[in-house]
């Protein structure tokens, strides 16, 4: 066996190792991301679809709700901001429900809307209503995401432990 074959056997080699290493990590990472993974907000229909999502959700699973009207403002402002989140946090189950689909309008005033609610195992560990007296006039996803974490309500974020990038430069072996 020449020097250069021996040399392409062993690039093939550590080619071979290098993916090998990239999918058992993939295989980890899966089986350690317990729970299920939402990552869009779902728009609850009416009250009972609001009840069960609440009930019958994993009871590791964080659920945001917001609870909003259209033309009351901030709202549509949040339900961006929600979309944004919801790509970031997987984990948690993001849903909005329009005030009227409750069947609790009354309740929901355009005085207390846009509202957020934050369950886990059923039970509610954040009421916020009126949640935009709280950012600025204009606000974006990073100060809902602020304001959750000054609660402690939201864990961290989700990074891609296997990026397929083929400039494996900075990988520590």
């Amino acid at each position: 066996m020449s020097a250069q074959e021996y040399e392409l056997i062993q690039e093939e080699d550590e080619c071979c190792l290098k993916r090998y290493r990239k999918q058992c990590m993939q295989e980890m990472h899966e089986r350690l991301s317990f729970g299920p993974k939402f990552e869009c907000v779902h728009e609850l229909e009416s009250g009972e679809a609001f009840l069960e999502v609440i009930e019958k959700e994993h009871r590791l699973t964080l659920v945001v709700v917001h609870i909003y009207q259209h033309g009351v403002k901030g709202c549509e402002q949040m339900n961006s901001c929600l979309d944004c989140l919801a790509a970031e946090y997987p984990t948690v189950k993001f849903c909005r429900i329009d005030a009227v689909a409750t069947g609790a309008a009354e309740r929901f005033s355009s005085e207390v809307l846009p509202t957020l609610l934050v369950y886990k195992a059923g039970e509610l560990l954040g009421n916020f209503l009126a949640i935009t007296k709280h950012f600025n006039e204009e606000f974006f996803a990073t100060d809902v995401e602020g304001f959750l974490n000054e609660y402690g309500l939201l864990s961290e974020k989700e990074f891609s432990a296997c990026a397929d990038d083929e400039d494996d430069a900075g990988e520590v072996e």
